[in-house]
């Protein structure tokens, strides 16, 4: 009894610490929709111009209702390809596509509401057993996927940010994509290479036990990329540029939704710049940060100030949703088939405070 007393002041503790953390993120989440949707710092009715009016609030409309067909379509296909590339990750592992794509879907709604990407980590702890995967295997998976899709989303924002584009912005897209660059190429070809001078390494300190716990983990990351191979690892690539490009169309659709008024470039410049904006800390679900991307995309080629803020602010409004609701409406029917998993509240509370 005296050690649960005891373990309790410190689970408050972690707690209050936890929510801290958050705070920063809420901070950013509404300067960055302070700042989209009143840019001259003013309050909601002052003049045209200066901020966005109800007037302009209430011109949003459909315009094309054929083209909702292609924003549900291009949405189901860009999150169904993303399941079927994580299987292809997961495959020396022996997981099925069904637990793969709901394990990915959970986590991503995950990400949707709860602060310090606990989605994330809960795919690389909390459903390992349901994976049959170590978690370092899991978490080798998941830095290569997020750098498949930066390196996707990179080269995408280089191509569509043309001359208008700042040198600050150039030079950033070029670190960036150099860095993307680098690290897939270490993970897809280094991991072969890497792998007899590790076994060197980790056989001088047999003896280390924590050393020997290292290795464990480590060896067990490289065997999946290696795994993987260079066809494979080409293949995710291209399923890669596949998924970057039904999530494009999902952005052409709703700009032909509404009639939005930017050359045919625009959507893609809004899709890069308001993926990558999940970069920058923010509030669950990058929100602020991904409106003031995606205006700042569309303003780039020729969209309106208004129209392009009400542009980012209902189509982020439809990614949550559906893909909140598609990932919860799982874990729900999941858990109701498996009563002996503990609540979710409690497993969160064992989870690591962030990505290892």
């Amino acid at each position: 009894m005296s050690d649960m007393r005891a373990s309790a002041p410190k689970v408050q503790g972690a707690k209050a610490r936890n929510l801290l953390k958050t705070i920063p993120g809420l901070l950013v989440s509404a300067f960055f929709l302070w700042y989209t949707f009143f840019p001259h710092g003013v309050i909601w009715k002052l003049p045209a111009g200066r901020g966005i009016s109800i007037a302009e609030i209430r011109a949003l409309r459909i315009v094309a209702p054929i083209w909702l067909v292609g924003i549900v379509g291009f949405t189901g296909a860009s999150y169904t390809l993303r399941c079927v590339r994580w299987t292809r990750m997961m495959r020396s592992t022996g997981a099925k596509f069904g637990v793969c794509a709901r394990v990915l879907l959970t986590s991503l709604a995950a990400n949707n509401i709860l602060p310090l990407r606990i989605g994330d980590i809960m795919r690389v702890f909390t459903y390992a057993d349901d994976l049959g995967a170590s978690p370092s295997v899991i978490l080798s998976t998941v830095i290569l996927e997020k750098l498949l899709d930066i390196f996707i989303l990179v080269s995408l924002f280089t191509l569509t940010m043309g001359n208008h584009a700042s040198a600050h912005s150039k030079t950033v897209a070029e670190a960036l994509l150099a860095v993307s660059t680098v690290g897939l190429l270490i993970l897809i070809l280094g991991a072969r290479t890497m792998k007899a001078p590790l076994e060197r390494f980790f056989a001088k300190h047999a003896g280390n036990a924590k050393v020997a716990k290292i290795e464990h983990f480590v060896m067990l990351a490289i065997d999946c990329l290696v795994d993987i191979g260079l066809a494979g690892s080409l293949l995710l690539l291209m399923q890669s540029a596949v998924i970057w490009t039904c999530e494009g169309l999902i952005f052409v659709s709703a700009a032909q939704t509404i009639g939005l008024r930017s050359d045919w470039i625009g959507p893609w410049a809004a899709v890069s710049v308001a993926n990558l904006s999940y970069l920058i800390p923010s509030s669950p679900g990058a929100i602020g940060t991904f409106e003031f991307a995606v205006k700042s995309g569309l303003m780039s080629h020729g969209a309106s100030d208004a129209q392009s803020a009400l542009f980012g602010l209902a189509l982020h409004a439809w990614l949550l949703i559906s893909v909140t609701g598609a990932g919860g409406l799982i874990f729900l029917i999941h858990r109701a088939s498996r009563p002996e998993h503990k609540p979710l509240l409690a497993e969160i509370e064992t989870l690591p405070a962030k990505m290892p």
